[in-house]
């Protein structure tokens, strides 16, 4: 049994990841601004303050905060919010390890496949390639220049990039399971590089059980789907109308902005580094897994 600090707890990711660690008999703990559970600890990244409870015997810290990249419009405001949650949490999170002198196991971390950039490309991105030098890519570089820091503490990191994650409660699915007719986004072309709940969050637990899961890796599943293959098999699954002409791009950036580049853009990422690694996904092909999420 391991003792496990999770940022971010409380998220999408981080609730089932909680449930998860638990069952296999985990010590989980939970960093929040607002703790109300006895294993609940009050965190505050502006003023850089965080309980130290939260740190005795600890064994693991499983990194998830971040504001949402498509919560608000990028204002300038907005881009130093995204960036500085992510980088100053991290740097918060390291400072009281060194001063503490915590023996950490491991440090894992997330991340994002906006590290190779709002790009549609013919590329198969592996973990390998270099960082986009637009806002997302800048974003993820320097998300995970922070986690390496960890590094100085000679601690064990992980970092997975993670794709779209499909669940039943919230994320993309419910978005994209209109309730009379399914469209793709823009022209369709784009590539949505997607990941079922269940095996994002058993990738994340990897490190902790498996020495091989060491560096980065993304988190994405085997098969390739672009927009309109994507919308079109969600159409034919919840049995509605499937529309291959989607909301013009033009409107899109009306709507939402520089933002919308996030919705009409996209390329396919390899996940080759996790399957040699070992881990074996439960959701290889979309249509395996809108049937469980359906």
């Amino acid at each position: 049994m391991a003792t496990i600090l999770i940022t971010g707890g409380t998220g999408l990711i981080g609730q089932l990841l909680q449930k998860k660690l638990t069952r296999k008999n985990h010590e989980v703990r939970i960093l929040t601004r607002n703790p109300k559970m006895p294993h609940e600890f009050a965190w505050n990244i502006p003023t850089n303050t965080i309980d130290e409870k939260a740190f005795e015997s600890l064994d693991y810290i499983i990194h998830l905060a971040g504001a949402g990249i498509a919560d608000k419009r990028w204002t300038t405001k907005r881009k130093h919010e995204i960036i500085d949650s992510r980088t100053k949490s991290t740097g918060l999170l390291l400072d009281k390890i060194q001063e503490l002198k915590i023996d950490l196991k491991g440090f894992i971390a997330a991340s994002a496949i906006g590290y190779y950039g709002a790009i549609t490309s013919s590329t198969i991105f592996t973990e390998e390639d270099l960082p986009a030098t637009d806002f997302l890519g800048n974003v993820c570089h320097l998300w995970e220049k922070a986690s390496l820091q960890f590094q100085q503490a000679k601690i064990p990191i992980s970092i997975f990039r993670i794709g779209v994650v499909l669940s039943k409660k919230g994320g993309a699915l419910q978005k994209m399971n209109t309730p009379f007719a399914i469209t793709p986004i823009a022209s369709g072309n784009h590539f949505i590089p997607w990941i079922h709940i269940d095996d994002v969050t058993n990738l994340l637990i990897k490190p902790i059980e498996d020495s091989n899961f060491v560096g980065v890796f993304n988190a994405v599943a085997p098969e390739h789907q672009t927009s309109k293959s994507f919308s079109k098999a969600l159409a034919k699954k919840t049995k509605k109308l499937f529309i291959p002409i989607g909301v013009p791009k033009f409107i899109l950036l009306l709507l939402f902005g520089k933002m919308a580049i996030i919705l009409t853009t996209g390329s396919r990422v390899s996940s080759k580094k996790v399957v040699k690694s070992g881990f074996e996904f439960s959701f290889k092909k979309l249509n395996k897994a809108l049937d469980d999420l359906l």
